[in-house]
């Protein structure tokens, strides 16, 4: 799903991110995106992730598994979404390795409740009767922040309040928002807040433009992501 990668760099870029660096995981990667060209298109053996905020998993399928345990030992700064999250939750060595990284590297995991239903082994349903005290139990089990997407976004991070984001609607259910935000919260890290603030306000942003959308308007992921300039 290269467009989900794509949608996550172009929220990257709209938000400041000053260099935006977009690495696929296929055997036919393109080499511009002549929508976007300001996007630099590498190979993942070119990337110095221990220099780099990465933003993980957006439309990677299966392929993120080979690669997630070397990020995840070596990026500073990290936010882990969708098909890395399912990766994670698929094998107790990722998980093992992303517990490690513990508080001394930046780490951001964003799942919708049934990503979160796998990590915590448990039902969606289990999720949903009692969203604050899910997040903070991932939170606290995997040792990072914790965005628990859907009505009422939660944002939980060891040794801190869990909050209920009270910005958004439903038009943001369409697909790629949720890579949008990934993309967004990534360079909120690469700016230098720590993972809880640049959690927390991400998702208030991001819901917040969508109740600031005209009603006569499809909200799209594409124009969310340029709406963050």
């Amino acid at each position: 799903m290269t467009g989900a990668a794509l949608l996550a760099a172009s929220a990257a870029l709209h938000a400041g991110a000053g260099r935006v660096i977009v690495s696929l995981l296929n055997d036919h990667p393109i080499g511009v995106d002549p929508l976007q060209p300001e996007l630099m298109m590498r190979p993942y053996r070119q990337l110095n992730t221990e220099a780099l905020t990465v933003v993980c998993g957006c439309g990677g399928g299966e392929a993120i598994a080979s690669i997630l345990g070397e990020v995840m030992m070596n990026a500073p700064r990290l936010v882990l979404d969708a098909d890395a999250l399912n990766a994670i939750s698929a094998d107790a060595r990722l998980a093992a390795v992303l517990i490690q990284r513990g508080t001394k590297q930046a780490t951001v995991l964003t799942p919708h409740p049934l990503e979160a239903a796998r990590l915590l082994g448990c039902g969606t349903a289990d999720i949903q009767a009692n969203r604050l005290l899910a997040a903070q139990e991932l939170a606290d089990r995997l040792r990072c922040t914790v965005v628990l997407k859907g009505s009422g976004t939660v944002t939980a991070a060891p040794g801190q309040q869990p909050v209920i984001n009270p910005t958004g609607n439903g038009k943001l259910a369409t697909g790629g928002t949720g890579d949008v935000l990934a993309g967004l919260l990534g360079t909120r890290l690469a700016s230098g807040m720590n993972p809880y603030e640049a959690a927390w306000t991400a998702v208030y942003q991001h819901a917040e433009l969508a109740d600031r959308w005209p009603n006569e308007a499809a909200l799209t992921a594409g124009a969310l992501a340029k709406a963050l300039s």
